[in-house]
């Protein structure tokens, strides 16, 4: 296990895009990415939390404003615009966010909710009753969204239709005694998750088959696999103090990275 970055307040949206890592900081509202040499940029700043990222097929980048139900839109002259406003199907707050190769994006989030924004920006719910709605990712041949359920211990899959439409809820993995939180799939279509009270990230089969686990000494909020072959997990991990601290005390926030090969 390797530490490439600290002093975070509290990161979460671990993403591996273009060769980088790339996070988000909640407590100070910046994107990251973060070099192999831990030297860290901030792309962008946004205001206010949820903070979470994707990117549209195009390349310009898609945050998740959070509180302010909307989600933002990076062009390619560093101007931030709203691409959507997600306050019609809820207040939020808002979480996490995943695009597919056609540009629709799905964000989860509110009371149990992933809403699904089109490519001109339009706004419907796709699915409710979800319990904590945390990662999203999607399966290599776009098929299937798979959202963490946090308070139901498990991952939860759904057949995207050819309309964008969410169908066919079913258990892809129960994982209990488990939180999980970010996710990503590996290339074989295996799942990592984060889990922040085990202070681990552990990787599961469909069906629930415990694959691998690392373990760290705080609690893990994300994941994503990149390196230069693909085979490095990179992690968010933060000292987990309770909602009411999230942004209290001396930053804890780290990004690790270990080799998974």
């Amino acid at each position: 296990m390797r530490t490439l970055l600290t002093g975070l307040v509290f990161g979460e949206s671990a993403r591996w895009h273009d060769g980088r890592m790339w996070l988000c900081d909640w407590g100070t509202g910046e994107v990251l990415t973060v070099e192999r040499d831990g030297n860290r940029r901030v792309v962008t700043r946004v205001s206010s939390y949820p903070l979470c990222i994707d990117w549209l097929p195009d390349g310009r980048l898609l945050a998740v404003a959070g509180g302010d139900a909307r989600v933002l839109r990076r062009e390619p002259d560093g101007a931030v615009v709203t691409h959507a406003d997600l306050s019609g199907v809820s207040p939020g707050p808002w979480n996490e966010i995943a695009v597919n190769s056609h540009g629709t994006a799905y964000v989860n989030g509110g009371p149990g909710l992933i809403a699904a924004i089109g490519r001109d920006g339009g706004v419907r719910q796709v699915a409710d009753e979800v319990a904590f709605p945390n990662g999203m990712a999607l399966s290599a041949d776009g098929s299937s969204l798979i959202v963490a359920e946090s308070h139901a211990g498990c991952l939860t899959a759904y057949t995207i239709g050819d309309d964008g439409t969410l169908r066919d809820r079913r258990v892809w993995a129960e994982v209990p005694s488990s939180a999980p939180d970010g996710i990503c799939i590996d290339p074989g279509g295996a799942i990592w998750y984060a889990d922040v009270p085990n202070r681990c990230c552990v990787l599961v089969g469909e069906g629930g088959a415990v694959l691998r686990r690392v373990d760290a000494d705080r609690g893990c909020f994300s994941c994503a696999l990149g390196g230069e072959n693909g085979t490095t997990l990179f992690i968010v991990a933060t000292q987990w103090r309770g909602f009411d601290q999230m942004f209290t005390g001396p930053p804890t926030g780290q990004v690790l990275a270990v080799d998974v090969a």
